[in-house]
């Protein structure tokens, strides 16, 4: 188990497959690789060649190089200050606006254009062809779900770098689902894993770890291994829940990470900000906290997994004979938010019924799964 371990972490991050490469064409290929990958895999030559056991991030102390070697002639009491600032790798520089990083102590206008210029160059950002960018997109990894059919139903499970967000009423599986998802990312790729750890925030108090260790059973994992691979936090407030991001960056810098949790992502917003009279205001914290979302999904190519809560919509007209309509809390700022909108309702018995409610790639459709001793799985036909 030890030894294993130690060669998990020494592997670098790839939440993508790497591409095989043409036999004799070294360096230039290798070049060519490195252009090729979206921001957060660049650096994954690079970093097999710097330090093995490092994930795929470029480390800030490669600005303290001389700008002739691609730094910015950064001091140890500037790297302190980014630090401080919640600024863990050169990815989160090259995806900040200018003026975000100017508030850091200490940095004036021409050291952030030095550090700006140096973030550009180690972590290049292009234009691609579509043919390229799908060739990106095979090459991505995905988490399954522990159900086939509901695997089917999402082309291969959940994204690499998106933001999937999963809404229904209680007891209909959301949480299940993010604790089988927790044990699914530690799989190797070829069972429908991404040989990586998981981060799970939980505002509502439901996270359980005894169903981790089911569900390791279920998939043959050491448990001991399976819990210490999922690191947990509880958020309290609203406010803490956003603090709890910048933490994440760092710890998804130390390790490699494949998936983000937040469950649920609008409870404590619910709760925090009450009645008509805080309603914008609610709205902006819930839009900066799903930016700050988006920007780990970007710079981390984590896949961040969200619940969201409904309400009862007693509409009038045609829908009202059927009985209470449900629709996900967080209006048109969750909606525009994440790609992918899963919407969970309970079926007969155990079984649940998960439906496409919004996505960019895949058609609207629905699929059966059932909730066991071991997570998610299939539906008894």
């Amino acid at each position: 188990g030890a030894q294993m371990e130690q060669q998990a972490q020494r592997q670098p991050k790839r939440m993508r497959r790497a591409a095989p490469q043409a036999e004799g064409a070294g360096s230039s290929a290798a070049a060519e690789v490195l252009v090729q990958q979206p921001p957060q895999q660049q650096q994954q030559v690079v970093a097999e060649e710097q330090a093995v056991d490092e994930p795929g991030v470029t480390k800030l102390e490669l600005l303290c190089a001389s700008v002739e070697n691609r730094g910015a002639n950064l001091s140890k009491g500037d790297l302190n200050a980014l630090l401080e600032h919640g600024i863990h790798c050169v990815e989160t520089i090259a995806f900040m606006p200018m003026r975000k990083l100017m508030e850091v102590k200490g940095i004036g206008d021409q050291k952030a254009q030095r550090i700006m210029a140096a973030a550009k160059t180690l972590v290049p950002m292009r234009m691609v062809s579509a043919a390229e960018m799908l060739q990106m997109r095979k090459n991505m990894v995905q988490i399954s779900t522990g159900s086939a059919q509901l695997d089917g139903l999402l082309a291969g499970g959940i994204e690499t770098g998106q933001i999937t967000e999963i809404f229904g009423e209680f007891r209909c599986g959301k949480t299940q689902l993010c604790h089988t998802l927790c044990v699914a990312c530690q799989l190797p790729i070829d069972r429908g894993g991404a040989e990586s750890k998981a981060l799970y925030v939980d505002t509502e108090g439901t996270f359980r770890p005894e169903r981790l260790v089911s569900i390791a059973e279920r998939y043959g994992l050491n448990e001991e291994d399976v819990l210490e691979n999922v690191t947990y936090a509880r958020a309290y407030n609203a406010e803490h829940q956003e603090k709890l991001l910048v933490e994440a960056a760092a710890v998804f810098c130390e390790s490699r990470y494949a998936l983000l949790i937040v469950d649920s992502a609008t409870g404590l917003f619910r709760t925090d900000y009450s009645g008509r009279g805080e309603l914008a205001d609610r709205q902006q914290a819930l839009n900066r906290f799903m930016r700050k979302l988006q920007l780990l999904a970007d710079e981390h190519g984590v896949a961040v997994v969200i619940t969201n809560q409904v309400m009862s919509t007693p509409d009038a007209g045609p829908a009202a004979f059927m009985g209470p309509q449900v629709k996900p809390i967080g209006g048109h700022i969750m909606g525009h938010a994440s790609q992918t909108r899963l919407f969970f309702r309970k079926g007969k018995g155990e079984t649940r019924i998960c439906k496409i409610y919004d996505s960019p790639s895949l058609p609207e459709g629905e699929a059966m799964f059932a909730i066991g001793a071991g997570g998610i799985t299939d539906a008894e036909r």
